[in-house]
């Protein structure tokens, strides 16, 4: 899998799920000792500063979704998501806003010699950005500022930028391209670019440059500053914030109605249950922890239970199975808790299935569509297979299910990526379904681009995250010249 072990950040309690989008539980102040640790790692790690427009787009974006599933920290910028998780019984501590975010690490890359890269934004308002922290920073080690052509992100010549990029060895890379286009670019180029910590951070270059104006600290505080950008530009803006909101409003309302009921109160009175015991299974030399919800897997369990859960990661094991059949009550945190044990089990190649879904937990998962992200099983006996299933290597007998093939020729360039993005896309969710791996022949192909580079490496990351196995095949003299000069021969590994 395309990722790297996270560093585990310091945090003030467990993560929650707002509209499936998973929150770091930290302050700013555990979020840059977090990133000195990312950078004293020397791997690379992404960190994604969500705001509402993000949590709104990923309801309706799958990609997006596993990209903040996946990123190594996500942090809130938003004071409605601060009062949001108030109301769902789990508060995050402060807004951890990128623009404040950034000009703190800016001051810590002078004193701790970090050097810095600057990708994205206007030529001229990326140069100004520059020039002013160069002023208020005359010992910051600035690793380089690029500022490509602006085109979607298929037609992008990642390979060339990430060649600029690495060559710098930066410790930290902003990119400013814009939600959902940086994110994407990160979560598919974070690698190959190199660097310890790669940050999206929107309009914080334009703040920087002076170019916009960022809104008095009263109106940031009170959670105005929307409504400050939005006078600055109400034209590009209205339509967002009034989508968002709207979509927010409507999809937080339903969250909190589905996990509203039966609160409890976190006292030091109040009784903790006992853990429930943690069961290892041997079957077919593959050891796999069995873990079980509690009755009610709410933020108070939560606190119990996670420190064990968490651990059952650790070891030799295939992967894990949650039995969620007990479940009769699951809040935002007890879900933020399923998607961080997600997380690091797709991060250390590790399968999780939950096991005999309950009605409650299947209700949360439907309404924030985070039903493909977790492997569900009707029962054990299933769950056992699909993990010993997903982790056994591809047979090349016929004792396995067939690949389905799918055959490239012609031109794969950037010009006609989406179609075969599209076409891709159907071959393994078909696969997904059927738990057939997936052979694409590139036999045929005459002329392949940055963009079909692009296209196979980001088919190659989706098909890892649905436990897919995805190889390209019969590569032509083309594809295989292609490959070589922008180092990226890796993808042809089975």
């Amino acid at each position: 899998m395309n990722t790297t072990e996270a560093a585990i950040p310091p945090r003030s309690g467990p993560s929650l799920s707002i509209l499936g989008v998973p929150f770091d539980n930290v302050t700013t102040g555990q979020t840059l000792e977090a990133i000195s640790e990312m950078i004293a790692s020397r791997k690379p790690h992404y960190i994604a500063t969500a705001n509402v427009d993000f949590t709104a787009l990923a309801l309706h974006d799958e990609e997006l979704r596993r990209i903040l599933l996946d990123a190594h920290l996500v942090v809130c910028d938003g004071m409605p998501l601060v009062w949001a998780s108030r109301w769902l019984g789990n508060a995050l501590p402060e807004r951890v806003a990128g623009s404040d975010l950034v000009p703190k690490l800016l001051a810590m890359a002078e004193e701790r010699n970090w050097s810095v890269y600057f990708l994205g934004g206007q030529k001229e308002v990326a140069e100004m950005a520059v020039q002013k922290v160069q002023e208020r920073h005359p010992k910051l080690k600035i690793a380089g500022v690029m500022s490509p052509p602006f085109k979607p992100l298929h037609d992008m010549d990642h390979a060339t930028i990430c060649a600029e990029i690495r060559s710098t060895h930066p410790d930290l890379l902003f990119v400013s391209f814009g939600c959902p286009k940086q994110e994407k670019w990160i979560a598919l180029n974070y690698l190959s670019a190199g660097a310890p910590v790669t940050i999206g951070v929107g309009a914080t270059i334009d703040f920087l440059a002076g170019h916009m104006q960022r809104a008095p600290l009263w109106m940031q505080k009170t959670g105005f500053e929307w409504l400050y950008r939005l006078l600055q530009e109400p034209r590009r803006l209205f339509k967002r914030y009034a989508t968002d909101f709207v979509v927010f409003g409507l999809t937080f309302g339903k969250q909190w109605w589905l996990t509203r009921s039966g609160k409890r109160t976190i006292s030091t009175t109040t009784t903790p249950s006992i853990p429930t015991p943690i069961r290892t299974s041997e079957v077919k030399l593959s050891s796999v922890a069995e873990l079980f919800c509690p009755e009610r897997l709410d933020a108070f369990e939560v606190r119990v239970i996670e420190q064990d859960w968490m651990q059952s990661l650790e070891g030799q094991e295939e992967g894990v199975i949650i039995d969620c059949g007990g479940a009769q009550f699951i809040d935002s945190t007890g879900l933020g808790l399923l998607m961080r044990m997600q997380k690091r089990c797709r991060q250390s190649g590790k399968h999780l299935v939950l096991a005999t879904v309950s009605p409650a937990v299947s209700k949360l998962l439907q309404m924030t569509r985070l039903n493909s992200i977790f492997t569900q099983a009707a029962n054990r006996e299933e769950a056992l297979n699909k993990i010993l299933n997903a982790s056994a290597p591809l047979a090349t007998s016929g004792t396995r299910a067939e690949p389905l093939q799918l055959n490239w020729s012609g031109a794969v360039t950037s010009s006609g990526v989406e179609g075969l993005w599209r076409g891709a896309l159907g071959v393994l969710q078909n696969a997904a379904d059927a738990r057939n791996p997936v052979v694409i022949d590139l036999h045929g192909v005459q002329i392949m681009d940055s963009g079909g580079l692009g296209l196979m490496a980001r088919l190659k990351d989706h098909a890892a995250s649905q436990h897919i196995h995805l190889r390209f095949a019969n590569a032509s003299p083309v594809v295989h010249e292609s490959l070589r000069h922008e180092q990226m021969e890796h993808l042809l590994a089975s």
